[in-house]
């Protein structure tokens, strides 16, 4: 039987890319995200053009009856997952801290941290009964250094940091891996998202300089998730060339 991940946040971006390499790899997957229909495309062309299977769950990662729900239809093989990517996540706004909308940070603490707990929680006790699992966190440079206007979204990603490292010494004991993996800048819907569909500000990121894309942090993952069990890799900070830190990218002129 193949081995099965849980990949949510998989309808875009990190997600979706992982959910297409993991399934090329002989695994089966797991899908979530609060967008049906492109679940529903995703699903599609994973059956059309791998021999893995796949399970679509759609709820939102924010609200806990709906994950308890969503987890409640695993069932079967599916209950034999023994990888999670807490992949869900998002940055909502850019401002200063005195400037800050409670609505952005409501949403970014309830999808980046509350939602990971809320997946793990449900997942982890299924690992410990079989004694074994990959927890995948991922993070950002934004979790390990703090950036200008990034206060909030900065605060839920070094949560994402400490939360993997006391997963790990909590899960040790039961042959669970739990890897955080944090990406500098990627292009994918992130800043979209951001700057609330202004693509005229979520171009300009990525502007000027080649950013990571989704594909080179679905191969980290799909890196983590192989080695032999003996190996764990516990962080991996991944950028651009052209990055050197945070707040610090080469730009072509």
């Amino acid at each position: 039987m193949n081995p099965i991940a849980i990949i949510t946040g998989a309808t875009a971006g990190i997600g979706r890319a992982t959910a297409e390499l993991l399934a090329r790899n002989d695994f089966d997957v797991v899908i979530t995200g609060r967008r049906s229909e492109n679940l529903e495309i995703i699903e599609e062309e994973i059956r059309s053009k791998t021999q893995s299977d796949v399970l679509s769950l759609s709820f939102d990662i924010r609200d806990p009856k709906a994950v308890k729900s969503a987890f409640d239809r695993i069932t079967g093989k599916w209950e034999k997952a023994e990888v999670l990517v807490n992949n869900a996540g998002l940055a909502a706004g850019l401002s200063r801290i005195h400037e800050g909308s409670l609505e952005d940070w409501e949403q970014m603490i309830d999808t980046n941290i509350k939602g990971l707990l809320y997946m793990t929680r449900l997942v982890s006790p299924r690992m410990v009964e079989m004694g074994r699992g990959h927890i995948i966190n991922i993070g950002s440079i934004a979790g390990k250094e703090a950036y200008e206007n990034g206060n909030v979204y900065n605060a839920t990603k070094f949560a994402v940091d400490g939360l993997t490292r006391g997963m790990r010494i909590d899960l040790v004991d039961f042959g669970i891996k739990v890897t955080a993996i944090h990406p500098g800048a990627v292009e994918t819907e992130f800043s979209k998202v951001r700057f609330k569909g202004d693509m005229k500000k979520a171009n300009k990121v990525y502007e000027g300089f080649t950013p990571l894309y989704a594909e080179d942090v679905a191969e980290a993952i799909l890196f983590a998730v192989t080695r032999p069990p003996h190996v764990n890799v516990d962080d991996m900070l991944i950028m651009a060339t052209s990055q050197a830190c945070a707040y610090k990218v080469v730009r072509k002129k």
